[in-house]
């Protein structure tokens, strides 16, 4: 497996609470940042994720977070848990993210998969992804779930990587 920098040609940075995802990054010889209070539940350290991500970027060209605590919730069928979650990651860290990102900048916000409440399981649905670059127009969806999303300018994205996607929408930015 080429590492990240053989791929990409940018160094990179993973802040998870999984062992599995750290464990991809170290292969892909990535620095992996362990941030106290990151449990991979629903009472992790969004905040110190963000700030993490944040500090990480001063030497870092690509900052990958994973946040579990929505899947875990889906695997619980808990609903009331599994809103806190995505509002607690949307506030907490997103929303720290986004005032602390100097520009420009690219972000991307996905799930890694779906986990719904009726099943408690992963499934092999397509997922929702939002990306705001510099490079890259509104496309005037509001909503972030999985019907809004194939309404927007990438419609369904099928074997392509999103990481690619996401550094071809900075392109013109470097």
């Amino acid at each position: 497996m080429p590492t990240f920098k053989e791929k990409y040609g940018l160094n990179g940075a993973v802040i998870s609470a999984v062992d599995l995802v750290k464990g991809i990054a170290t292969y892909a010889e990535m620095k992996v940042i362990n941030v106290s209070g990151a449990t991979g539940l629903a009472d992790t350290n969004y905040e110190g994720k963000a700030d993490a991500a944040l500090k990480a970027l001063e030497d870092s060209d690509f900052v990958f977070v994973h946040v579990e605590a929505p899947d875990e919730a889906g695997h619980v069928k808990d609903y009331e848990l599994k809103v806190k979650t995505i509002e607690d990651l949307d506030k907490r860290l997103i929303g720290r993210l986004l005032q602390g990102l100097k520009e420009p900048y690219a972000i991307a916000v996905l799930p890694d998969h779906p986990t719904p409440i009726r099943i408690g399981t992963h499934t092999r649905d397509p997922v929702p992804f939002a990306i705001q670059s510099p490079c890259i127009d509104a496309d005037g969806v509001q909503k972030f779930d999985e019907v809004s999303a194939r309404k927007g300018a990438f419609g369904l994205v099928e074997k392509k990587s999103l990481v690619a996607l996401l550094f071809s929408s900075t392109k013109s930015s470097r």
